[in-house]
């Protein structure tokens, strides 16, 4: 398959608004790959293909998630806002027929983020923030960072997250918490080795 071919899945599965939102992230991730030298092709994909699933009924969801062979956590089961991304990325490897492992995984953590994330994991979480349609409270801030370094970046969209769902007081996935600490981690490693 083409990335065409692809196109015409998510226009004829998604809503104008989605639609437009999908094919900005894509573009954003292909400017974001060529920036930090991941495979253009792949980012192009996996931002088309991220929000696949977003429009479906909580059944589809299920019955995707289902014939994968997923098991959800108990968390995952409360937490519907978490179930696209799971299901997108079963639905692009049954449905699609999608192998590539780092297509699949960057679509299935591009809402949480995890610990050990690829170079396209981030990509794709990042472009999904920074997208040209994206019109929140600190994107502009998010984009520049974005522009500066993509760890720091993802670090940024989680810190962002985490800070307004605790703010609700929703449930934070454990992928999220694991993905901040590491990346937090690190940041604080380099920031000790810098004053010694």
């Amino acid at each position: 398959m083409t990335v065409k071919d692809y196109d015409k899945i998510i226009n004829e599965r998604l809503k104008s608004a989605r639609y437009k939102h999908s094919r900005n992230v894509a573009k954003e991730a292909v400017r974001l790959a060529k920036k930090y030298g991941a495979d253009t092709e792949k980012a192009e994909i996996a931002g088309l293909l991220h929000d696949i699933t977003k429009e479906a009924d909580s059944s589809e969801h299920m019955d995707v998630i289902k014939r994968a062979g997923i098991e959800l956590t108990e968390l995952e089961k409360a937490s519907p806002k978490l179930w696209h991304a799971i299901s997108g990325s079963a639905y692009v490897q049954t449905e699609i027929g999608i192998t590539d492992r780092e297509i699949i995984d960057a679509i299935r953590y591009h809402t949480t983020g995890r610990a050990g994330m690829t170079l396209l994991d981030k990509v794709i979480f990042v472009a999904d923030f920074t997208s040209a349609d994206r019109d929140y409270d600190g994107v502009d801030k998010m984009r520049k960072v974005a522009d500066k370094n993509l760890d720091n970046a993802v670090l940024e969209g989680m810190a962002f997250t985490i800070a307004d769902l605790a703010q609700r007081k929703i449930t934070i996935a454990p992928d999220t918490l694991a993905g901040y600490n590491e990346l937090a981690f690190f940041k604080g490693k380099e920031k000790n080795k810098e004053k010694t």
